[in-house]
């Protein structure tokens, strides 16, 4: 989705869409749960290569190494596996980041990025968002990253990057923008 809509409009940022996320302009595709979306149309995911979703989107598959480094190695070949409860959980937590994230800083635009699979904010060189879960913290968590950690002290800053906590242990979008808040008074914003 990310490669074609970067060869369409120059971006690879997506949004979070009811059931899971979407590009932000041409071509104009969604994927909820395990079914990419276009208008009225949905096309199964699991079990089929990238090159054979693309052919009934109708687009080319393109990586994004010389976008980003944490580029896919998949290949227009590869077989892609969709589980369920995943893309439920994804679209859960892609759900509550939004909805923390537009009442925190509602004049921000909220991006998921498709290398991380995050959806985020920079605000006042610190990036606030929500993750899925990746190597590091395996289930998904809320966050906050200064660009400089320099005088990180206080106990909140529990990650080399910044500060993680898991959603499981603060719930809803409003502890989550509670989060960003603590966070961002930590960084000497206001």
């Amino acid at each position: 989705m990310a490669g074609p809509q970067k060869d369409a409009i120059d971006t690879v940022r997506l949004r979070v869409a009811p059931g899971g996320f979407a590009t932000i302009g041409d071509p104009t595709v969604s994927v909820v749960g395990v079914a990419l979306v276009v208008g009225a149309k949905e096309i199964a995911l699991d079990g089929r290569t990238i090159a054979e979703v693309a052919q009934d989107l109708g687009v080319t598959p393109r990586p994004l190494g010389d976008v980003y480094t944490d580029a896919t190695t998949l290949g227009p070949d590869d077989t892609l596996t969709v589980d369920t409860l995943a893309a439920t959980k994804f679209a859960e937590a892609w759900r509550i980041g939004d909805e923390a994230l537009a009442a925190f800083a509602p004049e921000e635009e909220r991006v998921l990025w498709p290398e991380h699979f995050d959806v985020a904010i920079a605000l006042d060189e610190v990036t606030y968002g929500v993750s899925p879960g990746d190597s590091s913290i395996g289930v998904p968590y809320a966050y906050v990253s200064p660009f400089s950690k320099d005088d990180l002290d206080d106990e909140f800053w529990n990650q080399s990057f910044g500060s993680a906590t898991p959603l499981a242990d603060i719930g809803d979008p409003a502890a989550v923008a509670a989060y960003f808040m603590r966070g961002r008074a930590l960084t000497g914003q206001r």
